[in-house]
């Protein structure tokens, strides 16, 4: 006898900040619309919709007719709205007092919007630590999903998990459901039939079983392949079918009427965990191998359906310890909390309040999770995501200092431990500029801020072995190339691009701006690009450091004696900003301890990220204008005074000065990534290398200086030319 089955289908909807506008218009067009059009045919059915911030504010703004169509159906009851973090943070990612007001913020502007109660919320990328319990307790929720998984971790079984357990922290109470990863394989893959008998085989042993499916809902029309398959080929209508035929006990309702009908199985404490494969992604390369490879000879062991569930791979706040450029945007992203937060307090409360509001709205969207890692597709690999991050959080402080200081040109410098290495880092500050260094990490320039333009020119990354690196190698000469998009219908590997295996490349130092090289004399470009010829540790080593401020100007002198080969060398950098070039950063070297008559090859690694390559209208040139090629040109260049690089789109003429002519190296950094459609390289960042060959004199020194002026007239006038972004910031802040 089938005793009667509650099944709740939770669609996860996301589209990340920054994400191209084709990209939501697509996913509009082949999921979100369709999946809403299909099931208004059926009113029986009931389904539970998560639609992150992000993708929320743009539907309002893009498509007014689709909320509208949304908020009938969550009028009728056939739709139920879950909340969450406004736009998709990883909890761990952000600090408490950002995770508890993303969640009410959130919770208000729906309730506002469609005009009903939002009970619960969905855990982005369902990473979970036990104290999120509160903090979700205190954005006003009371339940949550997330994978069984998770609850096999903490040692229960898969008959244990057809309902929802209670569960706490600090005595704040919230309901957890275990999401199926039977029904997540299942949906929309398997015959609907399947689905029914699996259903209905839980339904013969249970009472009151309640049943989640829980997952993306590009898996029906974005992900490849799926909008013929759910919609040409009618999967979905056949699958609403088959439930509606069987409703006689197969009740498909909410997670809220699960709640208020069905008793909890109990109470549990559920260990820190994600979805089974982001943890395998949060191990290091390496490990992930060993992981891997260790399940393979373990499956088919006698016992291993008995020990699976005990076996874990790695913990998600490590991405920022495997990827650094992860933890320089964590790192930002808590200096721009903790200062707002400060402001907060110490400002009245009538004063500046809407500009408080839209720094705290911007803080938000710069907390958004998918450039903060990858895994399966792009994420941390993708630019214009990164970049998106950075511009959020470069325009809340903006308006952080737009509040602290008097209108006009200002300069700041401060000490202090920026980016959590228990080391301290400098930061110079104008009205127009923000620079980061790093004295204990080579006297890296590792950030570097225009303001007018919302951007990081130094948000690189660094090209690292990833364990699908092996897949390229092993079909070199045998993948199919998709020239830009889709995937091999034979099932095999795709390249987006050629000869992809001759592109892997790994660097050995941080590619980073101000960058010290001791080279050998008469290099090659491609030696260096090889990391072959260096003479010293410069490039890494540690930095000794004082500051110097007037209200005029601040500049902080860098210090480092090291080995060049034999030879004791001293380093001298000193890095000026001012309120009379507040667009300039002037950099003066000097070196000291040079052996007479000895040749010398110096050079200084500088990177420009955000800058598009490939295109015409993003190109250097030369200090009488002339274009030398595109921002992806590999150029050998003579000595010369300036190299400028020009990117028209975004509004950016970055000029580079030599005191002393220099030879220039210029390159591309390419990273090989995966993404949906197959194997890419990807554009991170365009380096030019200013470099010296000469003689040492007598006297054993040797001066040059750097100015880095950043012009953004450009981008000013396209600026007047627009109308400023609506915002919705009044509806973002607790």
């Amino acid at each position: 006898m089938t005793r009667p089955v509650r099944l709740v289908l939770t669609l996860h909807n996301h589209q990340p900040i920054g994400n191209f506008e084709g990209v939501f218009e697509n996913a509009y067009r082949d999921s979100y619309l369709p999946f809403l059009e299909l099931l208004a045919e059926f009113p029986e059915l009931k389904i539970v919709l998560h639609t992150s911030g992000s993708l929320m504010e743009w539907l309002v703004a893009a498509h007014p007719e689709y909320i509208d169509r949304l908020r009938g159906m969550v009028a009728n009851g056939q739709v139920e709205l879950l909340g969450g973090p406004f736009f998709e943070p990883i909890l761990a990612a952000i600090p408490r007092r950002d995770r508890v007001g993303q969640i009410a913020s959130y919770k208000t502007y729906l309730e506002q919007l469609f005009d009903t109660p939002v009970r619960g919320m969905w855990v982005p990328e369902r990473v979970w630590e036990q104290s999120f319990a509160g903090d979700i307790a205190d954005g006003g929720m009371e339940f949550t999903l997330l994978d069984d998984s998770h609850f096999r971790n903490a040692g229960l079984a898969d008959d244990d998990l057809h309902g929802y357990y209670l569960t706490e922290d600090g005595g704040k109470a919230l309901k957890v459901f275990a999401g199926s990863e039977r029904l997540r394989y299942l949906i929309p893959y398997s015959d609907p039939q399947e689905i029914i008998n699996y259903c209905r085989n839980v339904g013969e042993r249970f009472t009151n079983a309640v049943l989640v499916f829980g997952d993306d809902g590009e898996k029906f029309g974005v992900w490849p392949g799926s909008k013929d398959h759910v919609y040409h080929n009618g999967w979905l209508r056949r699958f609403f079918t088959a439930l509606r035929d069987n409703l006689s006990w197969l009740s498909v309702t909410t997670l809220s009427e699960s709640i208020d009908h069905v008793a909890p199985l109990g109470r549990q404490y559920l260990p820190d965990a994600s979805y089974r494969e982001m943890m395998e992604w949060a191990l290091p390369s390496v490990r992930q191998q060993e992981y891997h490879y260790t399940l393979k000879n373990f499956e088919h062991h006698h016992d291993w359906w008995r020990l699976k569930q005990f076996v874990r791979a790695g913990f998600w706040r490590n991405f920022l310890v495997k990827y650094p450029e992860s933890n320089e945007m964590y790192s930002r992203m808590l200096q721009v909390s903790r200062r707002l937060e400060r402001l907060e307090y110490e400002m009245p409360a009538s004063a500046l309040v809407d500009q408080l509001k839209e720094a705290r709205a911007e803080l938000y969207r710069g907390q958004c999770n998918c450039p903060y890692w990858h895994g399966a597709f792009g994420g941390l690999y993708l630019p214009h995501l990164r970049n998106a991050i950075y511009g959020k959080l470069i325009s809340a402080e903006n308006q952080i200092d737009a509040a602290l200081h008097p209108p006009g040109s200002w300069v700041s410098i401060e000490a202090d431990d920026f980016n959590l290495d228990a080391r301290k880092e400098l930061k110079l500050a104008s009205d127009q500029l923000i620079a980061f260094v790093s004295p204990a990490v080579g006297g890296h320039l590792y950030e570097l801020d225009v303001r007018g333009i919302r951007h990081n020119l130094l948000a690189t990354l660094n090209r690292r072995p990833e364990p699908y690196h092996d897949k390229i190698r092993e079909n070199a000469g045998k993948a199919v190339s998709t020239h830009g998009g889709g995937v091999d219908p034979n099932g095999g590997v795709a390249f987006k691009h050629p000869d992809l295996d001759k592109k892997l490349a790994y660097d050995t130092w941080p590619r980073k701006s101000l960058v010290d090289h001791f080279l050998q004399p008469g290099l090659s470009p491609e030696s260096f690009l090889g990391g072959e010829g260096c003479l010293s540790d410069f490039a890494t080593g540690v930095y000794q450091t004082t500051i110097k401020r007037s209200p005029t100007q601040v500049e902080c002198r860098l210090s480092r004696t090291g080995l060049v080969g034999p030879y004791e060398v001293t380093v001298n950098k000193t890095i000026q900003l001012s309120t009379n070039r507040p667009r300039d950063l002037i950099v003066h070297y000097k070196l000291t301890g040079l052996p007479a008559g000895f040749p010398w090859h110096f050079a200084v690694e500088m990177h420009f990220a955000g800058m598009a390559a490939g295109a015409r209208d993003r190109y250097f040139y030369d200090a009488r204008g002339r274009q030398m090629g595109m921002l992806d040109a590999r150029l050998n260049l003579p000595p010369m005074e300036r190299i400028g690089l020009v990117d028209e789109w975004l509004g950016l003429d970055a000029a580079l000065d030599t005191s002393i002519a220099a030879a220039f190296w210029t390159f591309p950094i390419q990273t090989v990534s995966q993404s949906e459609g197959g194997f890419e390289l990807v554009h991170q960042s365009t380096g030019v290398v200013p470099r010296w060959e000469f003689v040492a004199p007598e006297n054993g020194e040797w001066e040059v200086t750097l100015t880095l002026s950043l012009d953004i007239t450009a981008a000013q006038a396209k600026q007047l030319a627009s109308k400023p972004a609506h915002t919705d910031a009044q509806l973002l802040v607790r």
